[in-house]
């Protein structure tokens, strides 16, 4: 019980930290995946093919491995980034990844007689897109997406390589310090549990809510 008492403090930081990374991270690759998932179903030839090809890399090599590239690579391109910035462009171009595919599956998955049936009301192809296609495009993939939140949230965990002071690195320090590793990790993995859950049942809110709203 000494170890929980005296590491509470240092686990509320390391847990708003690793909430920080996920939650920004998610935010950006968001917006970032909505625009890949456009340039996928585009027409223009250039633009699927830099999309097929970001979306192949970035699903096709370990996150590790991207974390490290970043963080090592971009000093020595002249460019300095300090451990979180370096972790939040990783996630975010990671889970943009991913997201862009759940965009994607969500816009397929609406019947073509939508697409026609704007048409016909003489709304542009951008119009059709947002107001037509995109809510129920969203309404669709929000099951996907939100376990792709979840999964980021348990992924930030990887920050700690880059000595990012988030959950997994805050357990490895308390563990360290006091020898008891096992119920450092303990705690650590309880908190990520209860972040989760919380994610869960959000998410579960939010698909009732928008399946009654297009009931």
């Amino acid at each position: 019980m000494d170890l929980l008492e005296q590491s509470v403090p240092i686990l509320l930081k390391g847990m708003a930290i690793t909430i920080f990374l996920g939650a920004t991270s998610f935010v950006l690759g968001f917006g970032l995946g909505g625009l890949i998932a456009l340039a996928r179903i585009s027409r223009f030839a250039l633009l699927k093919v830099l999309s097929i090809i970001y979306v192949s890399v970035f699903r096709g090599t370990p996150l590790l491995i991207q974390i490290m590239l970043v963080y090592f690579g971009l000093p020595q391109l002249g460019i300095q980034i300090s451990p979180v910035p370096s972790a939040i462009l990783t996630f975010t171009l990671y889970s943009a990844a991913y997201l862009s595919e759940n965009f994607r599956g969500g816009i397929l998955a609406v019947e073509k007689g939508q697409w026609e049936a704007a048409g016909s009301m003489g709304m542009t192809y951008s119009g059709t897109l947002r107001r037509v296609i995109f809510p129920q495009a969203l309404r669709i993939a929000t099951p996907a997406i939100g376990n792709r939140f979840i999964a980021l949230m348990k992924d930030t965990s990887l920050a700690s390589v880059v000595t990012v002071v988030e959950l997994t690195r805050v357990a490895e320090s308390v563990g360290s310090s006091t020898f008891r590793y096992v119920e450092a990790f303990v705690v650590a993995g309880a908190v990520y549990w209860l972040i989760n859950s919380v994610l869960s049942v959000g998410q579960e809110l939010l698909e009732r809510r928008m399946g009654r709203a297009y009931a």
